[in-house]
């Protein structure tokens, strides 16, 4: 028998990078820098809690479909702690199953069939498909290197009466740039006296580094009267796998993402919610992240300053961009992360994964959020990069 016949949705869309370099770095027993999860586990307090609630009666059936109410209430005030604003746990907090379902329950919510949705490029590799799932339209706004700061005359430019939502990513996968409080003015001026939305994914935001502070979109008024507010549990506690993160929004918003969310995964897993509502109240749990990250950021920084690679600056989150056209100028960055795994035993992702036209600078993203062994071992197998024979020949 045959299969029916149908269009994809999605027919240009392949399987992520992030797997395809993952399975690599595995089929090649290199050191895997391309996927952004740590390498060492969650703080023990969390898992402690996490073993203690799975063996709790009554933990084990669904949760309420917006999250637990004490771990919204635990969430608002952090919230309130951090940004000094006091989100309505009732109606103003969603836990989601990790940020990646409640960004797309958010574009599912609001985005209709012709609505424009502007994303800054390079941009993780969800938010145009997201989008286009919903027949939206992506604009595209290129941020540019060094330094990937928005160019607010170019976003201006690209604004219509079509736009139905703005998605900023502030700190940035994968350039680890971090917008500014001028930056986040500057948006509020140009939205002003739009109907558009705004979506701000800030699942890094315990992690910005050299004393710099994380402007939140929820400490805005003007903006969060308009804002999705994305933040993820899985990035702050070293806990990828768990899948848990929340939304915050306006009442009238949140409820229309509870409208599709409660149709997507309905609600998260019982007894981590309960774990991580008996953690959120331990404040040194994430401030001390941006130590924490910074320590291994400049670790990778100074182990890589001898291999020949180009390093951008990243101002925060787990990722380091880094530059390879001194070294192989005569390969595109996707042959150039292969021939990496392959030959040299590290794996990294390329920059053009992030670009919906397959842009190639020549930049590679490492991520840092792994054990100093690791990084060691790694930049210990990237030791001679320059003078190794398949990157000579790529000089030629």
């Amino acid at each position: 028998m045959s299969t029916p016949a149908f269009t994809s949705k999605l027919p240009d869309v392949g399987t992520s990078i992030f797997s395809v370099m993952t399975q690599l770095a595995q089929d090649h027993e290199a050191i895997n820098l391309a996927q952004g999860f740590p390498d060492y586990d969650p703080p023990q307090p969390l898992l402690e809690a996490l073993a203690r609630h799975v063996l709790t009666p009554g933990h084990q059936q669904y949760a309420p479909m917006p999250g637990l109410p004490r771990l919204r209430e635990a969430i608002s005030q952090q919230t309130a702690l951090r940004y000094g604003y006091t989100p309505d746990p009732a109606t103003e907090i969603t836990v989601t199953s990790g940020a990646t379902e409640g960004l797309y329950a958010v574009m599912a919510a609001v985005v209709r069939p012709g609505d424009e949705v502007l994303l800054l490029e390079p941009a993780y590799d969800l938010y145009a498909p997201a989008v286009r799932l919903q027949g939206g339209v992506p604009v595209y706004v290129p941020l540019s290197a060094p330094d990937f700061r928005p160019d607010w005359d170019r976003v201006a430019a690209a604004l219509s009466p079509r736009t139905r939502l703005v998605l900023i990513n502030s700190p940035h996968n994968p350039t680890g740039a971090v917008l500014s409080a001028d930056d986040l003015d500057t948006l509020a001026g140009l939205l002003r006296d739009t109907d558009t939305l705004l979506l701000s994914d800030e699942v890094y935001e315990h992690m910005v580094f050299d004393g710099a502070q994380h402007n939140s979109v929820s400490a805005y008024p003007e903006l969060r009267a308009r804002a999705f507010v994305l933040s993820s549990f899985g990035k702050t506690y070293h806990a990828t796998g768990w899948k848990v993160g929340y939304c915050l929004a306006p009442p009238t918003l949140t409820a229309e993402l509870r409208r599709v969310h409660q149709f997507i995964t309905f609600s998260v897993s019982t007894p981590t919610q309960h774990a991580l509502a008996d953690v959120v109240p331990d404040a040194a749990l994430y401030e001390t992240l941006p130590a924490f990250y910074q320590q291994k950021r400049d670790l990778l920084r100074e182990l890589l300053a001898p291999t020949g690679f180009e390093l951008l600056p990243s101002g925060g989150g787990y990722f380091q961009v880094a530059g390879f056209g001194a070294l192989a100028p005569g390969l595109d960055d996707r042959t150039f992360t292969r021939r990496l795994t392959q030959e040299s035993g590290v794996a990294v992702v390329p920059l053009s994964a992030f670009y919906h036209d397959g842009h190639d600078a020549q930049l590679v993203r490492f991520c840092f959020a792994k054990t100093e062994e690791t990084l060691r071992a790694a930049a210990a197998r990237l030791t001679g990069l320059q003078e190794a024979d398949w990157v000579k020949q790529a000089t030629r």
